[in-house]
């Protein structure tokens, strides 16, 4: 009987050291918002794979933060690309009390979201969104890792009329916050040359015969489009059959892996340009390899676009933390805005106004169905 009873205490006494161990260790809730269902949902699933591997990551080094042991939990959530859905999920994760947010992909969710984040004071950091408005509205808890749509459209229009020769030029938005921006900087950019039409449509759309007739009797010699690839992939294919023989353009949205697929043959060699809102110089390109390939190995697919960018976002407000010595966003904030931190995709600074430093751009067409990198623009 006495025997029985130590062995009891013997396990009730490593079952609360265990308790007493696992309660020592802090958790830290990163959000992560993006559209994983409806036509982008591919982009979205690449995102939230990139935060992924970033919370794995940090778990593995057995991260301290202030000295103490912490463990990352992804608090995940669908904004399906819709403004009103991101709010709404803007909402959850401020309720669920997460320390850091990383998202939205698309600018219309993610200025809106923006707002709901700063009047919780939870930083957020966005790897995708270009809108120059997100930094552009005094929130001290925005910040993003790319480059925006000045930086963006701007450097395609100039490379349109420099690079490629454009002298009459159409273009179609989807109406969507990155997709007017990134058109309206594209324009400008286009110094020289003329825009001989400007159509919209939508980020829903299928049918584009009545804009493209329109853009076929101007004859323009490239079009460029403002959207993702959800839509300019069948508004490629639908060119190809009005016989419009123009070069295509876009910004981030288009630069997918998933283009050729959705495009088909109009996806011809060299047909396409385009550009990530980020780049990564020579030197620092066996980073990115290696990244892909740890990618590839744990999804058994490419990387579609962000993932990486996703990824350095998770990490940096980890840093942020780390430097701080919390994770409470109040104390932690100041430490993000003046924070270094040597990513996968580069050196992360930020600006006054949460900006990177030096965002650069990578130049890519498609040869053989495959999306082929040009150069990366600084």
């Amino acid at each position: 009987m006495q025997t029985k009873f130590i062995a009891v205490a013997i396990a009730l006494a490593f079952g609360a050291g265990a308790t007493v161990s696992a309660g020592a260790q802090e958790i830290v809730k990163i959000g992560h918002v993006g559209p994983v269902s409806g036509a982008q949902s591919h982009l979205g699933k690449d995102n939230e794979n990139g935060a992924n591997m970033a919370i794995s990551d940090l778990n593995a080094k057995g991260i301290k933060i202030g000295g103490k042991p912490v463990k990352f939990v992804l608090v995940l959530e669908d904004d399906g690309a819709d403004p009103k859905q991101g709010t709404t999920v803007a909402q959850k994760l401020v309720d669920a009390k997460v320390n850091g947010v990383v998202g939205h992909l698309n600018s219309g969710t993610t200025v809106p979201a923006s707002r709901i984040y700063y009047n919780a004071g939870i930083p957020q950091v966005s790897p995708a969104s270009t809108n120059p408005v997100y930094t552009k509205q005094k929130f001290n808890t925005t910040f993003r890792v790319v480059a925006n749509d000045a930086k963006l459209g701007g450097t395609l229009g100039k490379y349109a009329v420099d690079k490629l020769g454009a002298k009459k030029i159409a273009v179609i938005d989807d109406r969507t916050a990155y997709g007017m921006g990134v058109a309206t900087e594209f324009i400008k950019g286009a110094k020289g040359a003329q825009i001989v039409d400007k159509q919209f449509t939508n980020d829903k759309a299928t049918d584009f015969n009545a804009i493209l007739t329109s853009i076929k009797a101007k004859n323009p010699d490239l079009v460029f489009f403002g959207g993702m690839d959800a839509v300019g992939g069948p508004l490629l294919r639908q060119m190809k059959a009005l016989g419009i023989k123009a070069k295509f353009m876009g910004g981030d949205g288009v630069c997918t892996d998933a283009l050729p697929r959705l495009a088909g043959t109009a996806a011809a060699d060299g047909v396409v340009t385009c550009a990530e809102a980020g780049g990564v110089p020579p030197e620092l390109q066996k980073n990115m390899d290696d990244f892909r390939a740890r990618y590839k190995k744990a999804y058994n697919q490419e990387v579609q676009l962000y993932a990486p960018y996703v990824y350095d976002s998770v990490m940096t407000l980890a840093q942020a933390m780390q430097d701080a010595g919390s994770s409470d966003p109040k104390k932690y904030l100041p430490f993000l805005k003046k924070v270094k931190y040597q990513g996968v995709t580069g050196l992360i600074t930020f600006d006054q106004f949460g900006d990177i430093n030096d965002g650069s751009l990578t130049l890519f067409t498609y040869t053989g169905g495959k999306k082929t990198r040009m150069e990366v623009v600084r």
